[in-house]
């Protein structure tokens, strides 16, 4: 087991902490935390809203800290003054706790789950160095000598070990990590315990791709001093794919890069929400001038202020308690709808409060890397110019390979001497040079682990298949290297100055690596030069974009064109070229490159001025073809949400290139659609200059990189974003994650429209966060999205019914749910209105004690609930129909317009049963009483029918269950009705009579409106 020293930013979960003052550099003690200088927080993820103490005062502040809920708090308050009481005081708390109680219960058993989840993070076990003792993640302390192990691997450099970030910037490549030179040459680790040493750190920042330290040994003579870069760190939320680390844990808690680069997460209040709080005003300013128009009445005789008080106790109904509590229990069905549906199995609600906002969304913005895609790459294509291989035809590509070298020992000169070049080169030859040049063009490192059978030596010695594992900076170069495996030429071995081939009959090809050029955001290419062992031949491979590429080979008449061909096919293109050097030039251009290197000024300049010396007149050997597997039904997904009007935007931490293909291979941008390629800019200028060009295309796509992104965010943040907005499609590369959650931000702010984040990794949460619907992916990059998400998928193709299907009927049923309760509450105030008028304006209640709380409860509580399940069209057609779906964007479910039909609704119905009671009445008010409620309560009940359009048998259930519930109940209500009065033919068509003019009006209208205006769905439904 190889022993390393590692600088370890962070190794352990990332955590939200309490703030601990300012962020300062840090002197950190080798195994010595108790030397620390200044506090450091506490290693723990806390991602609870409340603790203990405050969890009941902040429910309750954030229940009252909305006009509805304090409306009707000081109401029941006032039920303590004597001159305002109107009844019993269970006439206004009951209803209020209820509400209350539903909402602490909801609340408490979220924060429960939350709390477990984070337990079970925080105790995790973690290996200490100090006697090997195990510690929870939560007592890791900075200056701690923390174990991180991986599987044994055989690594390719003594002492290097790999890992993945794909948490932190959701790259999944493999990097290289570097220990501290110097504690390589102690004897073991626990020596560690034993020096003194110490790391001098900077201060904690959100930057994830730079560190800057020393490390300092005191009690070496002399002592040593040691730069420390980002080649040195493990930050929390990485994964080691290898070796066994030894790191000095330097932040914790908050100071966690990943942390820093996580906002804390917000308490979404749905814009549904807001809706109905702003309707709710509306009918309070209504509630306030009937009040002030019945006083008025009365020319404000007497003490007049304690009049208007009771009419607005009386008439308080017109703002309906029971409104908040009906919509609470809409949500919790909704959520568990959303569980328990078969066709998106493993989906989770982790918040209740938004599940309507699903059904509004106007912007959804998804991450790349194991959201739309697998992160699996496959090569696909081998283009030679005037012959295409695909993966139909991979085994003729192997026979040829394997032909060359079976007959190598027969005619060795005709494959490998220099003058075959002068005559027409065979496609065998052709083929064997371009996979030769694909095995050896790369950066992959092949690892070897041990399997039980065979020990890692062996493994090795022996380049064993079963236990190789290829490791490398990109899954590009892994997926090439893998596809030359599987036509005979495999990569066994690997170091800094050499690489090992084995051809298809066991023999090991040599090569030596001379120099190396790797891969940049800047040059889009790599190149290598090699010196073959057997024959003595220096060569120069490069690889790269065609963009690039089309300059430095030779003229050709295909090039251009057939990567057009394949970049339409969404695979990703490169490039392969070679150039033959003999050993005075690669000693010339050798002489003349490490001059460059020392260069002070212009260094980089310099360099790159002398490899572009040998960047010309290369052979073209082939193209390569690469796909970026998509998630299953990523397509036909992406189809169904542009159908449906929502903009997609992708925001991704991967190469632009990548990003592009992976957009196309999508269809997220079509084939027909031009893209706008954002050129990279740096000052102000360049970016006038750049949108400048933007603007003078239209329908096209844009595609910008994170550091431009930022640049015209900074200088021209209205001008971008408005023509942001504007493009079918938008790409951003490169992004951080505090970028991504920025432009969620500014989505919302210039366009108020919803916004819906997707995402899988730990670099996808301040995103989610931010989004008015977090959607998180459980996948391979780990379950930190899925936890800080509101909603959790099991894959992206879910997401199409999500909103599709549950979205849409969640924000279509709340809607109706709660328009219906705000009609309930005004028909009864409407009757109490009309009856106070008739009676000269007196403040006496019409209805008195249970029948006002039945009423709103037993009486019509089922069948009004009971529209949590209606549905204007089934699932399959939704999903079939998306444009379904862009209806809802204008919020016309729940508008002005439809809030007013239903307050005329409400006053004609009230009128006409309050004064068809008082009409038909004969001698006893007791009667009027009778009538009015019965033909109230039918009225609601036929109103329920007319409302539904698709039956379930629960609502026919709720409307029985409520008329058998009132029947039943007039047994024990003789103090406020005559039980032998509705007993009487004179009662029964009073009642039917009133309730015909109330009710058959409007199913004329319904049948009317259907008949010569029918909604947009209702043909699908036919």
């Amino acid at each position: 087991m190889t022993q390393l020293l590692y600088y370890s930013g962070q190794c352990c979960p990332w955590s939200r902490c309490c703030g601990m003052g300012d962020f300062r550099p840090r002197t950190v003690w080798l195994g010595h935390p108790e030397k620390r200088e200044q506090r450091y927080p506490r290693n723990v993820i806390n991602n609870q809203k409340y603790n203990f103490f405050t969890f009941l005062p902040l429910v309750l502040f954030n229940q009252f800290k909305y006009f509805f809920n304090l409306y009707f708090l000081l109401l029941a308050c006032s039920q303590f003054i004597n001159e305002l009481r109107l009844g019993g005081l269970y006439t206004y708390w009951v209803p209020l706790g209820l509400v209350l109680a539903i909402t602490i219960m909801r609340e408490a058993v979220e924060e429960i789950r939350c709390c477990i989840r984070d337990k079970e993070i925080n105790s995790q076990i973690y290996s200490k160095l100090s006697t090997r003792a195990k510690v929870k993640s939560s007592g890791i302390q900075v200056g701690d000598l923390i174990i991180v192990e991986k599987v044994s691997l055989v690594l390719p450099f003594p002492g290097s070990c790999f890992l993945r970030t794909d948490q932190l910037d959701g790259e999944t490549d493999w990097k290289l990590r570097l220990p501290v030179a110097c504690t390589q040459r102690l004897p073991t680790a626990a020596d560690l315990l034993q020096i003194r040493s110490y790391v001098y750190a900077e201060e904690p920042n959100i930057d994830i791709h730079n560190f800057t330290g020393t490390f300092t040994r005191e009690d070496a003579d002399p002592p040593v001093n040691e730069s420390l870069c980002i080649e040195n760190t493990l930050w929390a939320s990485s994964v080691v794919a290898s070796g066994t680390v030894v790191g000095v844990v330097i932040y914790t808690g908050k100071e966690l890069r990943s942390v820093m680069n996580t906002s804390n997460p917000r308490h979404k209040v749905g814009l549904f929400d807001l809706e109905v709080n702003c309707l709710t005003k509306i009918l309070f300013g209504a509630l306030m001038m009937v009040s002030l128009v019945m006083v008025a009445l009365q020319h404000f005789t007497g003490r007049w202020y304690l009049q208007i008080m009771r009419f607005l106790l009386l008439l308080s109904n017109i703002v309906p308690i029971s409104l908040r509590v009906n919509l609470d229990m809409g949500k919790m069905v909704f959520s568990w709808m959303i569980k328990k549906d078969s066709k998106i199995p493993g989906t989770m609600v982790r918040s209740s409060t938004i599940p309507e906002q699903l059904g509004r969304i106007s912007y959804l913005l998804t991450d790349k890397t194991g959201t739309l895609t697998q992160n699996e790459m496959v090569f696909r294509r081998l283009h030679l110019g005037t012959v295409a291989y695909g993966m139909d035809s991979m085994d003729e590509v192997q026979s040829l390979v394997f032909s060359v070298y079976t007959q190598a020992s027969k005619n060795r000169k005709a494959t490998t001497a220099p003058a075959a070049t002068k005559v027409r080169k065979t496609i065998i030859s052709r083929v064997h040079e371009a996979v030769k040049a694909i095995a050896l063009v790369h950066n992959v490192t092949p690892v070897y682990e041990a399997n039980g059978v065979t020990d890692q030596a062996e493994a090795e010695q022996h380049y064993e298949d079963t236990c190789r594992v290829y490791q490398a900076s990109s899954p590009d170069e892994v997926s090439l290297v893998q596809w030359t495996e599987s036509v005979g030429l495999t990569l066994v071995g690997r170091d800094h100055s050499s690489m090992q081939l084995r051809t298809p009959t066991g023999q090991i090809l040599n090569f030596t690596i001379l120099q190396i050029f790797p891969f940049t955001y800047e040059s889009k290419r790599m190149g290598i030069i090699v010196r073959d062992e057997s024959t003595g031949e220096i060569t120069f491979y490069m690889k790269g974009a065609d963009v690039v590429m089309a300059g430095i080979v030779q003229y050709n008449d295909w090039l251009e064109e057939e990567c057009g061909n394949m970049a339409r096919e969404g695979l990703r293109v490169l490039v392969v070229s070679k150039k033959s050097l003999t050993d005075e030039q690669y000693q010339d251009f050798e002489a003349r490159y490490v001059q460059a290197k020392l260069s002070v000024h212009d260094r980089s300049l310099k360099v790159a001025t002398v490899i572009e010396s040998l960047e010309m007149e290369m052979e073209l050997l082939c193209l390569t073809g690469v796909e970026d597997q998509l998630q299953t039904d990523v397509r036909p997904t992406l189809e169904i949400l542009h159908n449906a009007g929502i903009k997609v935007w992708m925001l991704t931490g991967d190469k632009l290139e990548t990003a592009t293909c992976t957009a196309k291979n999508a269809h997220l941008i079509t084939r027909n659609q031009d893209i706008h390629i954002f050129r990279s800019v740096t000052t102000r200028g360049e970016a006038h200059l750049e949108l400048n060009a933007f603007r003078r295309k239209h329908d096209c796509a844009l595609v910008i990189s994170g550091d431009s992104l930022e640049v015209c965010l900074k200088y021209y943040e209205y001008e971008f974003m408005e023509l942001a907005c504007q493009c079918p499609a938008v790409v951003c590369c490169r992004c951080t994650p505090t970028q991504k959650a920025q432009i969620v931000r500014l989505l919302q702010e210039r366009t108020g429209k919803l916004t819906c984040a997707v995402g899988d990794g730990g670099n996808d949460v301040s995103m989610i966060q931010e989004a008015d619907c977090g959607v998180g992916v459980e996948g391979k990059e780990g379950k930190q999205a899925s936890l800080a998400a509101d909603f959790s998928v099991t894959q992206f193709k879910h997401l199409g019914r999500l909103l599709m299907v549950h979205g849409r009927n969640s924000y279509k049923r709340s809607a109706a749910l709660s328009q219906f309760v705000i009609h309930r509450s005004l028909c009864i105030s409407t009757m109490q209105a009309v009856f106070s008028s008739v009676f000269h304006f007196a403040s006496v209640p019409l209805y008195q004690g249970f029948l006002v709380i039945g009423y709103s409860t037993i009486y019509t509580m089922f069948p009004v609930f009971s529209l949590v399940l209606d549905k204007d069209v089934k699932s399959e057609v939704a999903m079939l129909y998306p444009e379904l779906y862009k209806d809802l964007l204008k919020g016309r479910p729940l508008s002005f317009k439809t809030f007013l039909i239903w307050v005329l609704i409400s006053i004609y119905q009230g009128s006409i049963i309050m004064y068809g009671a008082l009409l038909l009445f004969d001698s006893e008010f007791v009667h009027a009483v009778a009538i009015s409620f019965t033909a109230l309560i039918l009225t609601e009940l036929l109103m329920v029918a007319l409302t539904i359009q698709t039956w379930h048998w629960l609502m026919i259930v709720g409307e029985l269950l409520s008329l058998a519930c009132y029947v039943a109940s007039l047994v024990f209500l003789h103090e406020f009705i005559d039980v032998y009065f509705i007993t009487t033919v004179s009662f029964l068509w009073k009642v039917t009579v009133i309730t015909l003019v109330s009710c058959l009006p409007l199913y004329i209208l319904k049948y009317l409106r259907r008949r010569f205006s029918p909604p947009s769905y209702s043909k699908l439904t036919s």
